[in-house]
Order: C-alpha cells, then structure tokens, then sequence
C-alpha cells in the first residue's frame, strides 16, 4: 500500500510599504523550486498583507488542506538572519494594512490567550538548522512585530492548536540572495519534519 504523501502550506506575503518585491514570496517560490521530496504535498500561497483577508483566508487553507503544517514566512527590515518565531501575539495591532485598515478591537482572536506557542521546539530546530552549515544564519525570537506577521502567526496557531510555524527573513540582498533564502526554508522544514517523525508527534508541546 502505498504511504499517504505528507501536506505541507507554505506562505509568503505580497508587497507593501517599501518592500515592492516582498522577499518572503521571493523566498516560498524558491522552495517549491527545491521541494521537499516525493513525499511530501507542497501548497504555496501569496497572502495579501490585509487583516480582513487574513482572518478569511488562514482557516481556509487549515479546511481545504489540512496539513500536517502550515508554513508562514515573512520579511522583517530589521533582520540580518533567518529568524524562527516561537510564538503570536494577539493584542496590540494598530499598524494600517494595505487597505488603510487595522482591527477596531486590535486583536487577532477577541477573547482568545495573549500569547500562542507553536508546538515545534524552534530552539532545537535552530541548532539543527544552523548545524547544516548552509552559510545562513539562524535565530530565534519571542516578538514577531505586531503586524501582519504576528497577526497571521497568532490566528494560524488559534486555528491548528499550534501546528503551525512562523519564519522571518531578511530583505532580499541584505545579506542573502533569494536561492539561500529558499535552502534556509528548505532545511527548516525538513528538521521539523525529522523531529516530528522522530517524536510520532510527541514534540515539545508548550501550549499556554
């Protein structure tokens, strides 16, 4: 019998601000370039950087798919490495979209916990990314900004009890081409996929 393939969604977002050419679609599109394996079912998908479409468009992906995981990946001005969020925020978002809009109650989920932990341990995915030796560095974070990124990150967490995982990179150039951006999420990925095959999906659930 052959072996169900595994479903994996991996999100990058499109323009806005200054970032024209958003490096993290860049950076998605690179990957399904590389893939993951026979094994493995990739989905790829562009999120505008709007709240209301995020609130729409995160628990379709979850019904249409449902992964084994899904995959965000973000562009962060600030970072000179491939940062690994470990958690989403649900208070505090007041910056504008795309649309000029921003939530009246500035949350993600009303009523829902401050702070969601992905159930992927992103310390130990770290070292074992960063042991591959790819030339990228690799970081791990607490504060995925507030914006669209947390946003998005905070309501996929709400959505998959944690199985969800939230990925910054840098701007394109600064300092990585988008071909070692791509590897960079590439060996995310599989560390994760070992760690939870490894574990039968007993990973480090720290779920508050």
């Amino acid at each position: 019998m052959e072996k169900q393939k595994r479903v994996i969604v991996v999100t990058g977002f499109g323009p806005f601000g200054e970032h024209t050419v958003n490096a993290s679609w860049v950076a998605v599109q690179e990957l399904e370039k590389l893939g993951l394996g026979e094994e493995i079912d990739l989905h790829i998908y562009e999120i505008p950087v709007e709240y209301q479409t995020v609130q729409k468009l995160i628990p379709g992906l979850w019904d249409k798919h449902s992964p084994q995981l899904i995959v965000h990946v973000g562009v962060s001005g600030m970072a000179t490495t491939v940062t690994l969020e470990k958690c989403g925020h649900n208070i505090g978002y007041l910056g504008l979209d795309n649309c000029q809009f921003c939530p009246d109650t500035q949350c993600c989920v009303e009523g829902g916990p401050e702070c969601l932990n992905s159930i992927v341990d992103m310390d130990l995915v770290c070292k074992r990314a960063t042991a591959a030796d790819l030339g990228v560095e690799f970081t791990v974070s607490t504060d995925a900004g507030r914006y669209l990124c947390d946003f998005t990150y905070y309501t996929s967490l709400y959505q998959s009890h944690g199985r969800s995982v939230f990925i910054h990179v840098p701007p394109l150039g600064k300092p990585y081409a988008a071909t070692q951006l791509g590897l960079a999420i590439q060996m995310i990925i599989k560390v994760i996929l070992d760690m939870i095959e490894q574990s039968e999906g007993q990973i480090n659930c720290d779920h508050h």
